[in-house]
């Protein structure tokens, strides 16, 4: 039986595609693009999550201040009262990604695709040559899974890192390493 799988032009495209359909990322929510203070501020007195945010981000003013702030776009408020309903209007906007689960790092992974070793180039999981099979397990998922929280965890960063922290965990390095230089990709996830 086939499990979940990636897809993507290059390895780090494919891997990124089926972490995705695997967990949530790290994104922004739609609906908070207000640039203005008041209508952050208006925005996030609209949900008690919003009031946990300002709180957190350590605004502490009383209810008749919040009101002549809300009641009044024009009010002068203090630039430091400012960033911290900027700073609690970017924390609620931003969902923070779930963490890379262990079925995800324990898995064992089937690649198709080029794969070139020093002069051997051949395409894998074909009738010809099976997928290139990877244990999971084996490898140090710590800087991809960092990288993945903080939303930076490009197809070329990951593809990098795969290469050096789990597949050279799993199988070695090899005397010519392996470069993956086809532009399609297909990652299964057993």
């Amino acid at each position: 039986m086939a499990g979940p799988t990636g897809h993507g032009g290059s390895l780090g495209a494919a891997l990124n595609d089926l972490l995705r359909a695997q967990v949530t990322p790290r994104h922004r929510l739609s609906s908070y693009n207000a640039k203005h203070w008041h209508a952050q501020l208006s925005q996030l007195t609209g949900t008690h999550r919003g009031y946990q945010a300002l709180e957190e981000a350590g605004l502490d003013v009383t209810a008749k201040t919040l009101l002549n702030w809300l009641s009044d776009p024009e009010y002068n408020v203090r630039r430091s009262y400012r960033d911290l309903i900027h700073t609690a209007y970017e924390n609620v906007a931003i969902v923070p990604a779930d963490r890379i689960p262990d079925h995800v790092k324990d898995g064992q992974y089937e690649i198709s695709g080029w794969v070139t070793t020093g002069t051997d180039r051949r395409e894998r999981g074909t009738r010809n040559a099976a997928p290139l099979r990877i244990d999971g397990s084996r490898g140090d998922w710590a800087a991809i899974e960092n990288l993945w929280l903080a939303g930076e965890l490009t197809d070329d960063e990951f593809e990098d890192h795969f290469i050096d922290d789990v597949i050279v965990a799993d199988i070695g390095e090899g005397t010519d390493g392996r470069e993956f230089d086809g532009g399609s990709y297909s990652v299964e996830l057993r």
